[in-house]
């Protein structure tokens, strides 16, 4: 079974780290453009912060992600 990672800001994803969830800091396009780059390969799914997935908007297919309400 992958990993769930959370690429954002830090207060919007820091409490997902409580569930297991490889939590990804990023508080620039800049900085979650590197996130997502840097993902490990067992990352099947990720969740994004509405700032990180308007800063990956041609990130591709997969792994597949989900974004949190405003």
């Amino acid at each position: 079974m992958g990993r769930v990672a959370a690429i954002g800001e830090t207060h919007r994803i820091q409490g997902l780290g409580l569930a297991g969830v490889l939590v990804l800091p990023g508080e620039d396009p800049g900085a979650v453009r590197a996130r997502w780059s840097a993902l490990p390969p067992e990352v099947e799914l990720v969740v994004l912060t509405p700032k990180a997935d308007a800063a990956l908007a041609d990130r591709g297919a997969e792994p597949l992600t989900v974004v949190m309400p405003p």
